[in-house]
């Protein structure tokens, strides 16, 4: 066990959109597409980045401090909605992000004695060991704050980068296009962003709502404990006890020989997808059956499908907002139990993904309430997170590059989360469960890829 951590908040600073190249309109407001909606009352996403920082505490304060500061500013004139509020006005058919020129974002500083090497390092450790290095938003029934920051020093040894965004105003995509701009401009001691990084605002242009979802999934949502239920208030979902974070790694080469061992394995199927997040996502699920000894029926994989390049009219990359599909990939927890687990894995996530050929919005009519009154069948759902695509690893802000990258609200969800490696070799896969089932899954990861 860990010795306790003591925490001492140093200051709160509210720091307000700045530009030093663009005028910062005085107030603005933006409704919310389907997309956002979908996720409105799903707890926050957090995120923490470990940074090495082996100097003394005035450095940090003195030099480092106001650097990140002054480059947060400047980040959020680009994003400036994210220091605005999301609301959900009587007069509104939808929920709105309303921004006005005196709004700021919260930025904590601290300083914690917890041990920064046990936390960086990618050993099993307590879910809620770093549970004090995450910031709040701050949420009522009648508005919400969109992103919370908070810069944790560990005296002589590095920092964190607390940050906790509302999922129905950012998808990872967006929020991790911010963490990567602020470092841009914090690294480059610069104040204006490349033209990709800019995010592109035009809502009404890209997003085609000819199906009525949005209207739908409002529709749901204020049934929900309803009717005309309002509120913005996330639904509380608790960590369990006991809960163990882990992080697992697959190289190029253990992706490989994932990939030959199913080839091996296949009689014939032509339509095998065997793309890294695929032999990923099934290596992991079969490991994860086997150490939770699953007795549901179905095991079920949830996953995000960024939809951006996928509708017409084509979505920018730099799209701000929610841009996300679902798809579901299900299979009989039996079948991933037995020898060729890892193949079933496969044939069904392939199956689930090829049907992206009929619309990236095929189904979408029945997201909301599979996300509100989930399946009827005895399944066990689990979601997929994150994606190798966003680099998190690649956010330096002029000290190097993080040691560790860690999305910590999966602990309330259960979800995988896939990221790049620091090494920039194959893919990083963060789970939670209780202690026993982790320890288990560690051995069967690693024996798994051994034989």
């Amino acid at each position: 066990l860990s010795a306790p951590t003591n925490m001492k908040v140093v200051q709160v600073f509210n720091v307000a959109p700045a530009s030093e190249s663009h005028e910062l309109p005085s107030q603005t407001s933006l409704p919310l597409t389907f997309f956002d909606i979908l996720w409105l009352r799903l707890p926050p996403v957090e995120r923490i980045f470990f940074y090495e920082f082996p100097h003394p505490t005035p450095l940090f304060f003195d030099t480092l401090l106001p650097k990140l500061k002054h480059s947060l500013s400047l980040a959020l004139g680009y994003f400036f909605p994210l220091a605005g509020h999301l609301t959900w006005p009587f007069h509104s058919d939808k929920p709105i992000i309303n921004y006005n020129t005196r709004d700021s974002v919260s930025l904590t500083v601290a300083e914690s004695d917890a041990d920064f090497n046990h936390l960086a390092a990618s050993d099993l450790i307590e879910a809620k060991e770093i549970h004090h290095l995450i910031p709040h938003l701050t949420i009522s029934h009648e508005q919400a704050t969109i992103l919370a920051l908070q810069l944790t020093l560990f005296p002589n040894r590095g920092f964190s980068i607390g940050i906790t965004s509302h999922h129905a105003v950012l998808d990872g995509k967006t929020s991790t296009s911010f963490i990567k701009s602020w470092a841009y401009l914090c690294r480059e001691s610069s104040s204006s962003l490349p033209p990709e990084l800019c995010p592109f605002y035009e809502r009404e242009e890209v997003v085609k709502d000819a199906n009525h979802l949005g209207a739908k999934y409002c529709s749901d949502w204020l049934k929900q404990g309803g009717p005309n239920n309002r509120s913005l208030v996330v639904w509380d979902m608790q960590v369990p006890e006991d809960s163990t974070r882990g992080l697992f790694k697959l190289s190029r080469w253990d992706l490989e020989k994932l990939k030959q061992y199913v080839l091996s394995k296949n009689k014939g199927n032509t339509n095998l997808r065997l793309s890294t997040f695929v032999l990923c996502v099934a290596y992991v699920s079969v490991c994860r059956v086997r150490a939770e000894e699953t007795k549901n029926k179905s095991f079920v994989l949830a996953l995000n499908v960024d939809c951006r390049g996928r509708l017409e009219p084509l979505t920018p990359a730099n799209y701000f907002g929610n841009f996300v599909g679902a798809r579901l990939a299900t299979v009989e927890t039996k079948k991933l139990l037995a020898e060729d687990g890892i193949l079933v894995a496969v044939e069904a996530l392939s199956d689930a993904l090829e049907t992206l050929k009929d619309g990236a919005l095929t189904g979408a009519e029945n997201w909301s309430s599979l996300l509100l009154e989930g399946f009827n069948a005895d399944a066990r759902i689990i979601g997929v997170a994150g994606s190798p695509k966003f680099e998190v690893y690649g956010n330096d802000f002029g000290w190097g590059r993080p040691k560790k990258v860690e999305m910590a609200s999966i602990d309330r969800t259960g979800a995988f989360c896939l990221s790049d490696c620091r090494s920039g070799d194959g893919v990083e896969i963060g789970f939670v469960s209780n202690k026993e089932v982790m320890e288990a899954f560690a051995s069967l990861f690693v024996n798994g890829l051994q034989s």
